[in-house]
């Protein structure tokens, strides 16, 4: 139901119900949360399992694309 919508809506981006998920913990985390009660929020039996959806890492900062140049 989530890509159909998103399809709809035109997002090109692929997304899903994991895609949420993903958001909502390293927002989480991102503010200071810890990873072992992402994990109890999560429902996750694994810390490994809840790091798999930590985003924080794939943030590209601006000042690594300014690093750019022509």
């Amino acid at each position: 139901m989530i890509r159909r919508r998103a399809k709809d809506a035109g997002i090109k981006t692929a997304i899903g119900c994991h895609t949420s998920r993903a958001t909502g913990i390293t927002a989480y985390l991102t503010n200071g949360g810890k990873l072992e009660v992402a994990q109890q929020m999560a429902a996750h039996e694994s810390a490994r399992t809840t790091g798999l959806y930590d985003r924080r890492g794939d943030e590209i900062s601006l000042d690594e694309v300014e690093r750019i140049a022509i």
